[in-house]
């Protein structure tokens, strides 16, 4: 039976396959569209082995919120032109919305639910891999639990934020909130969620500089303290200056809203090199 062009663009439209790679497969099953798609299935799983050991940098980052909930997904790949492919940032948005929908735990979780079709996730990205002869995988998923959240994603679909309130909010202030996120890169809400590593690290370069300065002894301690105090003001999103305007922080700009107004946490997710 001869293959046709609109079989090879049917079956391209199922899988998501090149148009040589769907030809191929209608040609050796004798145009038997079930066995093409394993053969194409097939070559993905056979791809994604081969290229395991790459580094997925480039991909698309999605971020959505809801009452009650709010996720950032990042489907990871090889290259620009892969990330900005049409077929990529479609499966990036369907990977979303069933985290939306399900609101797994866990990245593991999210890539054993099914999409539309009831194949898994992880089988979906497999086909992508054939597809595109990349390697892909799901690089990122976060979420926020409240009942007032907020989304934010930059230009460009490399870098997602969520964010999550203790009470209602403006959108226009929540997004702002979320911008600042994605600008300022915080590493915690407020000062005592910073891990106490990172507490400890810069206690002790802040110690070894006074001393390599030959400040005396007794106010190293203090020297000290004082540089973390800095590292709070510029490192925790609370105390950071407003981008919109640094004459306040962000803890004051939420209670011009509110006086109990704030942030309950966030997540940030950045595909670009900082």
């Amino acid at each position: 039976m001869a293959v046709t062009i609109q079989d090879i663009a049917k079956l391209r439209k199922m899988t998501g396959a090149g148009l040589t790679d769907c030809k191929k497969a209608l040609i050796e099953t004798d145009n038997d569209f079930d066995k093409a798609i394993e053969i194409i299935r097939k070559k993905g799983q056979a791809v994604a082995a081969k290229r395991s050991d790459r580094e997925a940098r480039e991909g698309c980052v999605l971020a959505a919120h809801e009452k009650g909930f709010a996720a950032v997904v990042a489907l990871q790949c090889e290259t620009d032109f892969v990330a900005k492919n049409e077929g990529h940032v479609k499966l990036t948005e369907e990977i979303l919305a069933v985290a939306m929908e399900k609101k797994p735990q866990t990245k593991e979780e999210l890539l054993t639910l099914p999409l539309h079709d009831g194949r898994s996730i992880q089988e979906h990205i497999t086909d992508r891999i054939g597809s595109t002869g990349e390697k892909m995988e799901l690089g990122n998923y976060e979420f926020v639990v409240s009942d007032f959240t907020s989304s934010y994603i930059h230009p460009g679909n490399m870098l997602g934020v969520v964010v999550s309130f203790n009470e209602a909010i403006d959108e226009r202030v929540a997004r702002n909130v979320a911008m600042q996120v994605a600008s300022m890169n915080p590493i915690a809400v407020r000062e005592e969620e910073v891990p106490q590593a990172i507490v400890d690290e810069e206690l002790k370069i802040a110690r070894e500089k006074a001393q390599e300065q030959g400040k005396p002894e007794q106010i190293i301690d203090r020297i000290a303290e004082g540089s973390l105090q800095k590292f709070f003001k510029e490192n925790t999103l609370l105390h950071q200056a407003l981008i919109m305007d640094n004459k306040m922080d962000v803890a004051t700009y939420l209670k011009g809203e509110s006086a109990t107004l704030t942030v309950t946490a966030f997540k940030r997710v950045n595909l670009n090199e900082e």
